[in-house]
């Protein structure tokens, strides 16, 4: 009864994370929106600023004012359909309910430039773009369209995609200059690019760390390691050059955003435990991932 009631509790704790990421990521992104990249008449990578762009030409050679959040919404449907079937249900509801709440508030929030340097506007934009997606996957969402496509590759792959998206954003950007120009889709193309690094640096779900772990009760602390971690522990036998004591080595590759609770576990088991981490470059073989809801 009390591990029901905790484990009712986690559930309800991650969902409470999960709707305050959604709501102050659709926020920033909104700001966003209407401060630098309207002030720098840049275009997104994404279906953000494939949204902006159809709305900018409706505007412009067909004199239509087109809501964001009508456009938006349709070019999300199918993508939201596909990330229901092959991403997870949880993850999916929690991205289209941040797609709708940034499409209404970008119509409802008023233009507010801060500049009008194209390249402090590619910059920081770029930069509250990447904050904006790296608060959203820590809650377990996105901003939908493209993103549903990274998510999916770096699941599939166990490495990031981010860059492979940014790939695909420049393609569409350069196609996009043939009709405003060169110089606004260069812009945001650093604008795009900033933003990809902001969300290589700081999401950590698909990339791993090795950890060389030596310690005096290795027969216990694998076994707990094991069933805390889901991973594989291999033991190594050695001995220390300097006290000449027989040395026990575990190792282990863990997710680089689970590090820090697993040092944590590591040493509230052993004390006196020496830990290496090592960030890894790539992994080949069968690794566990918690998969998305």
């Amino acid at each position: 009864m009390v591990y029901a009631k905790s484990k009712d509790n986690k559930k309800w704790k991650k969902h409470m994370i999960s709707l305050i990421c959604v709501c102050l990521s659709s926020l920033i992104m909104s700001i966003n929106i209407k401060s630098f990249v309207r002030a720098g008449n840049l275009i997104p990578g994404g279906f953000t600023g494939l949204s902006l762009l159809l709305q900018r030409m409706g505007l412009e050679f067909l004199n239509i004012d087109i809501p964001y959040s009508v456009i938006n919404i349709l070019l999300n449907a199918g993508p939201a359909f596909i990330g229901f079937r092959l991403i997870g249900k949880k993850f999916t509801s929690y991205s289209v309910m941040m797609i709708i709440l940034n499409s209404i508030l970008v119509d409802i929030i008023p233009v507010t430039p801060i500049t009008y340097d194209p390249l402090l506007v590619s910059v920081f934009g770029g930069i509250l773009n990447g904050i904006a997606i790296v608060i959203a996957l820590y809650g377990k969402a996105s901003s939908g369209g493209t993103d549903f496509i990274a998510i999916y590759l770096s699941n599939k792959l166990k490495q990031p995609s981010w860059n492979f998206i940014f790939g695909i954003n420049v393609i569409i950007l350069i196609i996009a200059s043939l009709v405003f120009g060169f110089e606004e889709a260069m812009y945001s193309i650093i604008f795009q690019f900033v933003s990809t690094q902001i969300i290589e640096r700081f999401h950590q779900r698909d990339q791993q760390a090795t950890l060389f772990i030596i310690t005096s009760i290795p027969t216990e602390l694998e076994k707990k390691l094991m069933l805390y971690t889901h991973h594989g522990v291999t033991r190594f036998e050695g001995k220390g050059c300097y006290l000449k004591e027989d040395k026990t080595l575990l190792y282990t590759v863990v997710g680089a955003d689970e590090v820090k609770d697993v040092i944590s576990f590591i040493k509230k088991e052993d004390p006196e435990v020496f830990v290496n981490i090592i960030k890894s470059s790539g992994i080949k073989g069968n690794f566990y991932q918690e998969p998305l809801e």
